[in-house]
This record gives structure tokens, sequence and C-alpha cells, in this order.
């Protein structure tokens, strides 16, 4: 098969393939960028696979980086534009399930792609716009099923991690698994133990916030994945996220996991995500999330929830009831949203230290209750974010009244 039209991506990458084959070597396109050409989807990154080895790939260019140069990768420096060129490879017995305990750089790309997980992925495309198809790839492309290259039992034990890298797929394709492929998966689910949680929570976001996500999550579940990830032991929980509708979305990661997070029954999402290994402020936005999704389930959003929890949190919740047909009302936000005098504490025109002064106040616990009284006086209406209205707040109080 030959491309009609070689996208701009490549286009403006041709001149490194160029230089490459007039030094004696071999340069292909590889990976999921010619997957995505084939199927008329954005290209993200350009990869390059070449038969040169790393010193020879830094002898023809001038500028490059060695970003990973004992597995073969060199980045090439080319003005604004950066590309990784990788050696043909292969690799020896795979240690922990997840990396090779050894590469060898050979000079056969079709060496080289026999080590590639799946049929729609083990492309290479050259310069001349021919597709390099060596495991029926585009048949699998074109009936839409993910078949691993060669034996899948092999490939997942290499790298367990290619088990979500599957689903992954199945979520942003709408692929299906071929049978010897999905049985493997599913006999070597509890390698993914041995994979670090944090390369475990990249394939699961991407999958949770794909457009056939749905499809993913079922089969992440069939498979019995799910039971080495950590805190979704629970099924039944988990199966009821497939009873949103099929044509929901996820707004992004904090709603997709926040809403896992609660149909599993977590109140404080910050144990399980500090197992997951997130950063602090993912874990905080799904902890401000799971509290005001318990709160939208007994009562309507008040100026305390959009302070305390954020209007991206509210929406997210919102859009969570609508989905499920339950009653909304976005305009009631709107209106809380416009209401709300300050957003955090820094933003009421007294500070503490103004208020101590003008009222001879002493450092202490007092202070602080002081300052946290007139903090949510303001937040609920009840005080205007003016320093006539704060003073006089503070000089009505009977305990600090008389010190004026």
């Amino acid at each position: 098969m030959k491309l009609e039209k070689m996208p701009a991506e490549f286009v403006k990458a041709l001149p490194i393939l160029e230089k490459i084959r007039v030094s004696g070597y071999q340069a292909y396109f590889v990976g999921g960028s010619v997957r995505d050409v084939l199927l008329n989807r954005q290209i993200h990154d350009v990869d390059i696979a070449t038969s040169a080895y790393p010193a020879e790939v830094k002898q023809i260019f001038e500028h490059t980086v060695d970003i990973g140069i004992e597995h073969g990768t060199v980045l090439v420096l080319a003005g604004d534009d950066t590309y990784e060129i990788t050696t043909f490879r292969t690799e020896d017995v795979y240690v922990d399930y997840r990396r090779p305990s050894h590469v060898s750089f050979v000079r056969e790309l079709s060496e080289d792609l026999l080590r590639r997980d799946f049929t729609i992925n083990a492309f290479a495309l050259a310069n001349d716009g021919e597709i390099i198809d060596l495991y029926d790839g585009l048949t699998d492309l074109d009936k839409k099923i993910l078949r691993a290259v060669g034996h899948p039992s092999e490939r997942f034990n290499e790298d367990a991690l290619r088990i979500m890298r599957g689903v992954r797929f199945m979520a942003t394709l709408n692929f299906s698994l071929e049978s010897e492929t999905y049985e493997a998966m599913k006999r070597q689910a509890h390698l993914l133990a041995k994979i670090s949680i944090e390369r475990i929570f990249i394939e699961l976001d991407k999958l949770l916030q794909a457009d056939y996500w749905q499809k993913g999550f079922d089969a992440l579940l069939a498979i019995d994945a799910s039971a080495y990830l950590p805190g979704f032991s629970d099924k039944k929980a988990l199966l009821s996220l497939l009873t949103l509708p099929k044509r929901f979305k996820f707004t992004n990661s904090v709603q997709a996991w926040g809403f896992l997070l609660h149909q599993l029954g977590y109140v404080d999402g910050k144990f399980l995500m500090k197992k997951w290994k997130v950063s602090r402020e993912f874990a905080t936005a799904i902890t401000h999330f799971l509290s005001a999704y318990r709160k939208r389930q007994v009562a309507a959003f008040s100026l305390e929830d959009l302070y305390q929890h954020h209007l991206s949190s509210l929406l997210l919740v919102e859009n969570l009831f609508e989905a499920q047909g339950l009653d909304t009302d976005f305009e009631h936000i709107a209106v809380l949203d416009k209401t709300l005098q300050i957003r955090d504490k820094k933003e009421i025109v007294v500070s503490a230290g103004e208020i101590m002064k003008q009222f001879s106040i002493s450092p202490g616990p007092g202070i602080g209750k002081l300052f946290h009284e007139i903090e949510m006086a303001i937040v609920i209406g009840k005080l205007r974010n003016h320093p006539d209205d704060i003073f006089n707040y503070v000089r009505e109080s009977s305990e600090y009244g008389s010190n004026d």
C-alpha cells in the first residue's frame, strides 16, 4: 500500500529521512503516527527508526542530544523541531515484566518491528509513501481488531503494561480484541502487579478520557485486570460506571477519577490517590469533587460550597447529574458564581494584621477565629468585602468593640 498524500508532519520531517538515507542507512517513520495517518487521526509525534547506530546518527547530524542512547535513541535538533531517531533493535529477556535485560542494535527493519506490541503499531512508512506491513496490520486496521504481534503471551510477558495499552487502544480507537490476544491478556493480567503504578495511571487516565472509554473499561473488567489495581477490588462498584449513557464522555481526569472513586465508596480520595502516586494537586481536586458530589446529593449548592470546592468542581458534578438523568440547575450555579465576593481569603480587602492594629488585638488563636468569621461572613453574603463594613463588623463584636 502507498499513501496518496503524505501528511504535512511527515513532509516536514522528510529531510531528516533523506539525510540518513544518503549517508547509506535505512530510515522510516514508525509507530503510532503511521497508524494514525491510516485512520485519518491527528498525528502527535513523528518517530523515526533507522539502521544507523546511535554513534552513526550523531555523525550524520550536527545538533543532537543523547536522551536514551543506551536504548538506541538520539534526539535530533532541526531548527525549531526535534525528532527522536531510534536504531533498529532487538530485546533480550525481560526483567520484572517491564524492561529488557539487554538491547541489541540490528540493521534489519523486520527484526525491529517484531518487538512492537500490536500489529496496528508495527507499520513503517518509507519516504516515498510506501507502507511496510510485515504482520498484516492493514487487515486488522480494516477490521478494527487489536492483535498482538507474534505470540501474545510473549508480548505481554515482555512488558505487562501492554495489557493496559490494549484496553486503552480499545477505548481510543473503538477496536475489539482478537480472541488469542484477549485470552493472553486475561491469563497474564496478574503481571500488572509488577508494573509501576505511575505507568498504569497514565494508560488508565487516557482510557477514561477516550471517546469509547466504556468499551475499554468493560474489557479491563472482563480480563480481571482491575483486581491488580490499587483500591479496585470491588468489581460490582466498578461495573456501575458502565450505567452512564453510552455517549457520555468525561470532561477531564478529575471528573473521571472523582466519579470512579465515588462509585467505589470513597469519602476522601487522598488515601487511594496516594497509592496511585498522583500529584498533591490532583489528589486535592479529587477530594473537592467527592465532597461536592456528596453535598449535591442532598441539597442544592450554596455560596459556601462554591467557595470551598471551586466552580470547576460544581460544574463537573452537575454535568454528571445531568448525564444520569437527575435534576440539575446550572443557572443556580451561574448565579452563585456572580454573587460570590471572594475566591480566596487573600482577596479580603483588610488583613488580619490591620485588624489587630486597629483594635489593639494581641496575636493568638482569637484573631484567627475572628478572621475566619469575617471570611465566611463575606462568602455567604452577610458582610460586604469593604474596609468600613469589616471594621464595623469587628467593632460590633462584644469581644473587640470596646478596644476601638
